[in-house]
């Protein structure tokens, strides 16, 4: 691991505890507007002193979150499905790291499906991400949902 991948990562997940706190909400991209997230802005600012990082869009980053505030941004760079399109699993990759970087992200988010129709498109998505922010020394995170045919097993 080299170190600008070690060094972002640490400023998400603090050394001296192995944890962190990350506020997400990256929500109303594909719920549409959410109870208390119509207007981002206003619930973020005051949650902001209790949080080690932000996950969230870039729209969300651009009109929620001043550009002086120092705190680590994970970008979500996934979407492109809705809660009333056909399969929510079906998302592909919306924000190049090229953006990412011009935002100054500390590391990129995207979602992957595990049992869902789309799972194949979403671990292949995840693969191409990390190889494209292995480049640049950006951390990825892949968020997990569970498709219904899992959530019906047993753990």
């Amino acid at each position: 691991m080299d170190w600008g991948l070690k060094n972002r990562l640490a400023r998400i997940i603090k050394p001296h505890s192995d944890r962190g706190v990350m506020l997400a909400v990256d929500h109303g991209y594909f719920l549409g507007p959410t109870e208390r997230l119509e207007v981002p802005r206003k619930t973020i600012q005051p949650l902001l002193p209790y949080a080690d990082s932000l996950m969230l869009t870039r729209g969300v980053l651009r009109t929620s979150v001043d550009e002086t505030y120092p705190i680590p941004v994970v970008l979500r760079v996934s979407g492109g499905a809705s809660i009333i399109g056909k399969d929510l699993s079906n998302e592909k990759i919306t924000t190049s790291v090229k953006e990412a970087i011009r935002l100054n992200a500390t590391a990129l988010a995207l979602s992957i499906f595990v049992g869902a129709p789309y799972e194949h498109d979403s671990l292949v998505n995840l693969g191409k991400l990390v190889d494209e922010g292995e480049e640049y020394g950006i951390p990825v995170l892949a968020v997990t949902a569970v498709g219904k045919e899992l959530e019906k097993r047993d753990a």
